[in-house]
Parts: structure tokens; sequence; C-alpha cells
């Protein structure tokens, strides 16, 4: 079977008070997931917009695969009707 896909991902930063947030939103078309994530910027650091960008929006992309693959495990045990044990080599594996 050959099949193409495309899916669409967006990504928003938002800074205030030396606090990054970022949520990324996934549209597959049927389905969309949001992921999150937050950098802070401690008092005694140099205050630098690019690693907060880059700490929050890398935090929100693990939080969105983590939440991509809860559900590719749900729908799996939807069709099989079994539960799978967690992988080792998957960070954040549920069981």
């Amino acid at each position: 079977m050959t099949r193409t896909a495309e899916w669409k991902i967006r990504l928003y930063l938002f800074e205030e008070d030396g606090t990054t947030k970022a949520r990324v939103d996934l549209d597959t078309g049927t389905t969309v997931l949001t992921g999150h994530g937050v950098a802070r910027c401690r008092p005694d650091d140099t205050d630098v917009p690019e690693i907060g960008d880059e700490l929050a929006a890398s935090r929100a992309v693990q939080d969105l695969g983590r939440r991509l693959m809860i559900a590719a495990y749900g729908d799996i045990e939807t069709l099989r009707g079994a539960h799978l044990p967690p992988t080792a080599d998957a960070p954040g594996s549920i069981g």
C-alpha cells in the first residue's frame, strides 16, 4: 500500500516577564493535538529571548510527541483489544 499524507504543525511563542510559553498544534486533518512548553529566565541570567524560545519550543514539541504516542497506543489498543507494555526505547512510554 502506498500512501501520502500531509500534517500541518503551527508553533506559537509568547513571552512575558522572563517566561516564554510555547504551544504547538498538530492538525492531521481528522485530529488536532496540542503540546505545551515553558521556559523561565532566572533573575541572575542574561535575558536572551532566543534561548527561551528554543527551550519552550523544544518542550512543547516533546509534549506533543508524548501525546501523539499516547494517541497511537490508544488506537492500537482499540484495534487489538489488548494492553501494550511500555517499550524501553520510547521516552515517556506508557504501559
